[in-house]
């Protein structure tokens, strides 16, 4: 390995390591421009080793590999400077193929992608068994399915649907329940208060502010959902 690959290979490591495991600032940068200006900078030093061992082969050989890597340095420069909006795309991306899945970023949050139409789904569990649900801080408290309340284990047939509830599609009546635990991700929540909508009323589980209300924060950023988990 010559001198410039084997440093660029240590800058592309050096930038893994800081997107990894860095919480401050690097050399007055932020984790992710760090890292991102590393892995850039070492891929660059790889590239130009392999253009250097093209053109002693062949001078030819030299120019094709010479264009081929420009060509990709210089794509992967564009999205560094437009990486707000290529970071955008691909998060739209994610919601959609992998929609609901929570990340812990081990700093004791959970981050989810928004998907293409706006919207947070979450993937979580109730009462042990999975469920999603639907990020809505215009829900007063964490709102079920009568499919999803019956898959967790709850009786329909013993449930008192006496509560009025205002929902986008009109009026309703729902049923109060206390749901043992619910998990998104990492976050576990015991004895959360939650509603049981009438079978055919409501057609996702909603994620309301008795389960939201119990964590440290939760914020949108860079359309990601970040929730972070109480005391």
């Amino acid at each position: 390995m010559s001198g410039t690959s084997g440093l660029g290979t240590l800058l592309i490591a050096a930038g893994a390591l800081i997107l990894g495991f860095a919480t401050r600032p690097v050399l007055g940068l932020s984790p992710d421009e760090a890292a991102t200006i590393a892995i850039l900078a070492g891929i660059g030093l790889l590239m130009t080793g392999r253009v250097i061992d093209a053109f002693r082969q062949r001078g030819s050989l030299g120019v094709h590999a010479l264009i081929l890597w420009s060509l990709a340095f210089g794509g992967l420069v564009t999205m560094f400077v437009q990486r707000e909006a290529s970071l955008a795309i691909v998060d739209r991306f994610i919601g959609e193929v992998a929609a609901g899945r929570a990340v812990d970023n081990g700093l004791g949050e959970v981050v989810v992608a928004r998907r293409a139409d706006g919207s947070f789904t979450l993937a979580g569990h109730v009462n042990g068994r999975g469920a999603r649900f639907v990020f809505d801080t215009g829900a007063s408290t964490v709102v079920l399915t009568a499919d999803t309340a019956e898959a967790v284990g709850l009786d329909l047939e013993k449930l008192n649907f006496s509560i009025p509830v205002a929902t986008a599609n009109g009026r309703m009546l729902a049923a109060p329940v206390t749901l043992s635990s619910l998990a998104i991700g990492s976050i576990v929540e015991q004895r959360v208060d939650a509603l049981v909508a009438r079978p055919g009323l409501l057609r996702d589980n909603l994620l309301g502010l008795t389960f939201l209300d119990r964590l440290a924060s939760y914020e949108v950023r860079r359309n990601r959902l970040i929730l972070r988990a109480g005391s």
